[in-house]
């Protein structure tokens, strides 16, 4: 969709801003742009919308060359969102995410429906924001009115200057996941620049860390954490990469343990039994599908000679859906201060995450970037093995 070949600005007084970039942002891709002040990532941005122009190379969208396009009409074909928002305060929400549609020629009615339709899609009801101006609403609020405001027209490219950067930081992960699912449903080819490695890791399908008008690695997060193309990279993301890298691993079923299980139904003795087999001081409990429904101590079914495991079951607090990021349990287990949790697809359970295990699949995800194999595939060794 954006391809970039051997394209550099250089200005007047000798400086470089970027330097021989050559790279391609694939439809439907979400690319951020990472790196500090200075290092040309906003440079590379305004190229591709012609706000910035090229001292050499050449910028494809969609295939066509850019500079054979009228700037006006390129603009308007690409929706840009900036860390100011760049709200008309005189106008009402509703009347700022409809000025592309007015510019593009719609008719009031259209273009009023389309803004009413995506002030909905972020997050902002209608009837409730549509007739409030900008200085109405809170910074959190009018990034998501920049964000409608650049879908209006439904542009096939997204270009995001630091979007959120304005923001304090509980807004700004909440507007970060509005984003990551907005974007599941619109998939627009998004360029996104940030000075946040974070921010980067979280949102992006695949990052460009830039150096000084270079790129040192165009890779997806986990690659770019896992395994750093230059040493500039493995400074740049830190020492603690490793705990970063917890947010783009996903849990899967193969690091999930196996627990005793029981059902509701099951009497006591039958579950005390079950137990003292397998050694275990609890086991989770299911319902007649199979479903989760809590988990019971070992002292509980022992103690009691009658009744059944659902009058002694406790409700589970700690459980998260496969494909959910190590950091997300992570953090489940802190919260819950809980020594596991629950890994379920829908309602069906599917094993439990330990500390000891997703230790273990963060370092297979790291072994399996290296070698290029699935997670699966990994054989760790352990002090004991070695």
């Amino acid at each position: 969709m954006i391809r970039f070949e051997h394209v550099s600005k250089r200005y007047a007084d000798g400086t470089t801003a970027v330097d021989d970039l050559s790279f391609e942002v694939a439809e439907g891709e979400l690319v951020t742009l990472v790196g500090p002040s200075g290092c040309g990532k906003t440079t590379t941005m305004k190229m591709v919308n012609r706000l910035i122009e090229p001292t050499s190379g050449q910028i494809f969208l969609d295939g066509e060359d850019i500079a054979t396009i009228d700037p006006v009409q390129l603009r308007r074909r690409i929706g840009y969102v900036i860390q100011q928002v760049g709200l008309f305060p005189h106008k009402s929400v509703l009347e700022n995410t409809a000025t592309v549609p007015h510019l593009l020629g719609w008719q009031r009615a259209k273009a009023r429906e389309r803004a009413t339709e995506l002030l909905d899609l972020v997050g902002l009801d209608p009837s409730v924001y549509g007739d409030r101006y900008p200085d109405q609403l809170s910074g959190g609020q009018r990034q998501r009115v920049g964000v409608a405001r650049a879908l209006a027209a439904d542009p096939p490219v997204l270009l995001m200057d630091e979007p959120f950067g304005a923001v304090d930081p509980v807004v700004r992960e909440h507007l970060q996941n509005e984003f990551l699912r907005l974007q599941a449903q619109v998939r627009k080819t998004v360029l996104f620049v940030t000075h946040d490695i974070e921010e980067a890791v979280r949102l992006g399908d695949r990052i460009a860390v830039y150096g000084s008008g270079t790129i040192e690695q165009f890779d997806a997060p986990a690659a770019v954490l896992g395994a750093p193309a230059t040493p500039y990279v493995a400074d740049f993301v830190g020492a603690d990469r490793g705990l970063k890298r917890l947010t783009v691993t996903p849990i899967e079923p193969g690091d999930l343990e196996q627990p005793p299980v029981v059902h509701l139904d099951d009497p006591l003795p039958k579950a005390a039994a079950r137990l003292a087999a397998e050694g275990a001081r609890w086991a989770v409990v299911l319902d007649d599908r199979d479903n989760l429904h809590g988990w019971i101590l070992a002292d509980a079914a022992l103690a009691k000679s009658s009744g059944t495991v659902k009058e002694h079951a406790r409700r589970m607090e700690a459980w998260l859906p496969v494909g959910s990021s190590l950091k997300q349990a992570f953090s489940s287990m802190l919260q819950n201060d809980a020594g596991w949790i629950a890994v379920l697809d829908g309602d069906r359970f599917l094993g439990v995450l330990t500390p000891g295990r997703l230790h273990e699949a963060l370092r297979r995800s790291i072994d399996a970037d290296a070698q290029a194999i699935p997670r699966a595939e990994v054989e760790l060794q352990t002090i004991a093995d070695a």
